[in-house]
């Protein structure tokens, strides 16, 4: 995989190798395929003795938080190894930026590096999103991390793929000791279990909207008279209805549980596997994804014949770990990657990071917009 550093000098690896003669194939790539490989490559390091992992991976976040961002800590999506800049204006906490911001605390806890860099630019980017981001619904009171588009106005969508922020602001805001942030992350936490608490089947679709107070933006999308009225009753609109077997909302519920010790999130994980055994299990014994949430009718062609591997490694995982002992893979003694991986961490600093957020070093220049959108679905048909 190294070889997606075509030489020496290059900081940002390319997306995609051909393996067959090692050749990267040259194109733009996002900040969740080039800053998500720190964590491993770091512990590879380490297992080895060969530093080339941890310098290539860590050199690729380090280029990546010291460009000028949109808005301070939080990296546009789009990015070019060839050029070491940004190629669009995008800002989300979902797919294609997602586990960059994921990463950056974690690796501060994993290595408890001296470096303020990681915290510092986790919690700036945390900082950033509370200014600029945070949004509520105007029913249910509801509280969301919006996204902006490639023209900067704000987006009001989020993702079953973003629900990870709560669980993510719930261990960052432990480690530099904000509980502000804790706090936020746990009302993060409850507006993504409500998208499961809401639907026919109990389980949250793939992507929603909502209405907050300011007013629609061209990127969001105008709910028809059916959506509308599901959002007058729960808060939010769904508007990609199919679950891949993903596991964000339930490892941001193991989070808030391991935090808290608020058995509301046993009974919430207790709540989400007899929805899992009622409408996703299959006579084989296996489980599928399912095309429509609000559909509680699984004998009318709702199935998807597909099972993802993160359903084995995040799904259940993170359910069987909050039933289990806290003291099994305490989140005292271990990192999860982003897949859900635990890798032993060393005894814990008494804080991460500096306690400052990070000034800007510029203005941004806006990138002519029209980059494509990185492919997140790992299922071909969608």
């Amino acid at each position: 995989m190294a070889f997606a550093w075509e030489t020496k000098n290059q900081t940002i690896p390319w997306g995609n190798i051909n393996f067959s003669n090692n050749t990267p194939n040259i194109g733009d790539t996002n900040i969740a395929e080039a800053g998500t490989l720190d964590l491993e490559w770091n512990r590879l390091s380490l297992y080895t003795g060969n530093d080339t992992y941890r310098r290539l991976a860590e050199g690729s976040v380090r280029t990546i938080a010291g460009l000028i961002a949109p808005l301070p800590g939080l990296a546009a999506q789009g990015v070019s190894p060839a050029t070491n800049e940004f190629t669009d204006n995008m800002i989300t906490w979902g797919g294609g930026s997602d586990s960059y911001f994921e990463y950056l605390i974690k690796y501060a806890r994993l290595t408890n590096t001296d470096d303020n860099l990681f915290a510092d630019t986790w919690h700036t980017a945390v900082d950033s999103s509370i200014k600029s981001l945070l949004r509520k619904s105007i029913v249910g009171d509801h509280l969301y991390l919006a996204g902006r588009d490639d023209e900067g106005k704000i987006v009001h969508a989020s993702s079953h793929l973003a629900c990870f922020n709560g669980g993510n602001w719930i261990l960052g805001g432990k480690l530099i000791n904000n509980d502000t942030i804790v706090d936020i992350g746990l009302d993060l936490v409850e507006a993504c279990w409500n998208t499961y608490a809401s639907t026919e089947t109990g389980i949250g679709p793939e992507d929603f909207q909502f209405i907050s107070f300011d007013s629609f933006q061209p990127s969001d999308t105008r709910p028809n008279a059916q959506q509308r009225q599901f959002f007058e009753k729960h808060g939010f609109f769904i508007t990609t209805p199919y679950y891949i077997l993903r596991p964000e909302v339930l490892e941001s519920n193991f989070y808030a549980w391991r935090a808290t010790g608020d058995t509301k999130y046993l009974g919430r994980a207790a709540s989400a596997i007899d929805s899992f055994r009622k409408f996703l299990r299959v006579d084989s014994g296996g489980y599928s994804g399912i095309n429509d949430v609000d559909d509680a009718n699984i004998n009318r062609g709702n199935r998807m014949d597909d099972t993802e591997s993160f359903w084995y490694a995040e799904v259940l995982k993170y359910l069987y770990l909050t039933f289990d002992d806290p003291d099994h893979i305490s989140l005292d003694k271990f990192v999860f990657n982003t897949e859900a991986q635990p890798f032993e961490a060393p005894p814990a600093k008494p804080v991460y990071g500096s306690g400052s957020i990070i000034p800007p070093t510029g203005p941004y220049v806006m990138k002519a917009p029209g980059a494509p959108l990185p492919a997140i679905s790992p299922i071909p048909a969608l």
